[in-house]
């Protein structure tokens, strides 16, 4: 189901309990490194970094990708998707086959094929919001 409300998205995000962050980056300037690590610091969340050119952020093993992470932590309630909009579809996959159920598009990955694959099979979906901004909004 795509989630568009604030009622829906929080409901969300207080049922979760694990995040695998897809592209997530050691690279303290990019977005992605710091949404990743505000979600660490929070401590409402186990985030887990998923990038095949890492072993770790901030002494938190990497998985190079969502096979790896459901093999042995089995699937994760959210996965936030940084990357590109055109990698969107294959992440989805991968989500899907992992056992997700959830995924979050961060602001500007739209993709439209992909939205269509993780409400068609079942997931909730958020689009077009930062998983960062929406926890201190709607948790507070």
């Amino acid at each position: 189901m795509i989630l568009t409300t604030d009622a829906a998205i929080k409901e969300l995000l207080e049922r979760s309990k694990t995040v695998a962050v897809v592209g997530a980056s050691a690279n303290a300037s990019r977005p992605s490194n710091d949404v990743f690590r505000a979600i660490v610091r929070g401590g409402r969340y186990i985030a887990t970094p998923i990038n095949p050119t890492l072993t770790e952020i901030d002494g938190i093993a990497a998985f190079p990708d969502l096979a790896a992470y459901a093999a042995k932590n089995g699937g994760p309630d959210i996965v936030d998707v940084f990357r590109n909009p055109d990698d969107a579809p294959e992440v989805t996959r991968e989500a899907i086959a992992a056992g997700a159920k959830s995924i979050w598009f961060q602001l500007g990955v739209v993709n439209d094929d992909a939205i269509a694959a993780a409400d068609a099979a079942g997931l909730d979906v958020v689009v077009d919001h930062c998983l960062k901004i929406e926890i201190a909004r709607l948790l507070r």
